[in-house]
């Protein structure tokens, strides 16, 4: 029986898909012509199904990698014996892999074809790996770790380009580099992210660009997640004025979706949100509160409010949300309330690094910004100056090493209303004074900026809304 024969019947021992004719031509092009090999490069041994054929590529790619010639009579040569060139199927049949030769052109849909089977056949392992582990009673795996790791799997391959290169070129960043600038010329006031609704901030920020981990801390009462909550409006209606399918994801770990909904319908109906919960509202109150409803009934604003989420679960919630509506945005609400989903006791600290790690890792891989809210430490009550900084940053100092943007909102209202001497002394109206030039007022400092400038924001803040706005200039 000759040595193409065994091959032949090696590969009709599994129905897995495969096409060894395809393998054989990619084989003997590259033999002939060995600079093929630097057109199909991104490909590897995993490609081969054939077993035979998989070892022959990776002895090509073994000898292109030391700069030596590959050819039927050097592939000889390089096995230590001639039991090992037999496993092959001999020298006979390394001459008539350069019979399956092909053109240069016509190698890449080859290539292209074992890069499709490589899939169906990961396609397959994943659906066998998922029943073995559903039929496992003995498991210590839960139900939706399963599904979210298959999920993972899953979306790994349908994110896979066809050849998914792990370098890019300068010219090809290059070119990447003159469409965000062209983009940012063309648009007005140079927003190329994801606009935020708020003059300043897209006017130092440029938007929340693509890839970007963004953190908004601040201690309670801050006003983190009503800007976050202006934020995901502002996003949402954009992407719906534009027509375009996609959408916002907020992730609320605090608050459910029905106190999310009331505090868009509050800033939009101009309804007080605390009257709304109360249902301490008039005829005339209640009919707008119902006419801002309806208009933004359609709005493509996801909200997840599942509680202590992990950051494996939340990666893949966003990856299927990106696969089926499109995904332009994602907000977290907010960091220590999340868990990394790693059991070890390592730590608090640890665990955070863990999940800001994961949350910029996922902004890279959805290409979209993160938007994260972070608690900061109660070292901010000791101090005189209640401003925040980079160090107030709670439970891990990777949330600073992590994040691309840092922001702190601060209101010196809030702390100064608690400071109130008693009424009718000289004090009080000194007091009374300073709340009347505070009041309302909001700051937001950008205390890190991995492409551009640092500096403070001034807002104004609508408590009764929660609402941010722009100062009036």
């Amino acid at each position: 029986m000759s040595s193409l024969k065994n091959v032949e019947i090696l590969s009709g021992l599994d129905t897995s898909p495969q096409n060894l004719e395809a393998e054989q031509t990619v084989l003997g092009t590259i033999l002939l012509s060995n600079e093929i090999f630097d057109e199909i490069a991104d490909i590897n041994e995993d490609f081969f199904f054939n077993p035979i054929n998989k070892k022959i590529y990776k002895i090509i790619s073994d000898l292109m990698a030391k700069g030596l010639l590959a050819n039927p009579i050097t592939l000889k040569n390089f096995f230590s014996n001639e039991d090992e060139l037999n496993e092959i199927g001999g020298s006979e049949y390394l001459v008539k892999l350069t019979k399956f030769s092909t053109s240069k052109l016509q190698i890449k849909y080859y290539a292209n074809l074992l890069h499709d089977l490589k899939i169906r056949r990961n396609l397959i392992d994943i659906s066998k790996e998922t029943l073995e582990e559903s039929q496992n009673k003995n498991s210590e795996i839960s139900a939706e770790q399963i599904i979210e790791s298959a999920e993972k799997k899953l979306f790994d391959i349908a994110e896979r380009g066809k050849f998914n290169k792990s370098y890019v070129e300068f010219k090809e960043a290059l070119l990447e580099t003159i469409a965000v600038a062209s983009s940012a010329y063309k648009n007005e006031g140079g927003i190329v992210g994801v606009p935020t609704g708020l003059r300043d901030l897209d006017d130092r920020l440029g938007g929340l660009h693509k890839s970007d981990l963004l953190i908004i801390a601040g201690r309670p009462s801050m006003g983190k997640t009503a800007l976050a909550t202006n934020i995901a409006f502002h996003a949402a209606r954009q992407i719906q004025e534009n027509n375009k399918k996609s959408t916002v994801t907020f992730f609320s770990l605090e608050m459910s979706s029905e106190q999310l909904s009331t505090r868009i319908l509050s800033e939009q109906s101009r309804v007080k949100s605390n009257d709304i919960r109360k249902g301490n509202i008039n005829q005339d109150e209640f009919e707008k509160f119902i006419e801002s409803s309806k208009n933004l009934e359609n709005l493509p604003l996801f909200i997840d409010d599942t509680p202590a989420i992990t950051i494996s679960t939340l990666s893949n919630r966003a990856r299927r949300i990106k696969r089926l509506h499109g995904l332009d945005l994602i907000i977290v609400d907010y960091i220590q309330l999340m868990k990394s989903g790693n059991y070890r006791n390592e730590g608090r600290v640890q665990e955070v690094a863990e999940i800001t790690q994961g949350l910029k890792a996922l902004a890279k891989e959805l290409d979209v910004p993160v938007l994260a809210l972070s608690q900061l430490s109660r070292a901010v009550e000791q101090r005189d100056d209640k401003k925040p900084q980079l160090s107030d940053l709670r439970e891990s100092g990777s949330i600073e090493q992590d994040a691309d943007v840092v922001m702190f909102v601060y209101r010196e209202e809030y702390y100064e209303e608690k400071k109130e001497p008693r009424v009718g002394t000289a004090e009080h109206v000194e007091w009374q004074e300073k709340m009347s030039l505070i009041h309302g007022q909001a700051e937001l400092i950008i205390g890190k900026q991995r492409h551009g400038p640092t500096g403070i924001i001034r807002l104004e803040f609508e408590s009764a809304y929660t609402k941010f706005k722009d100062t009036q200039s």
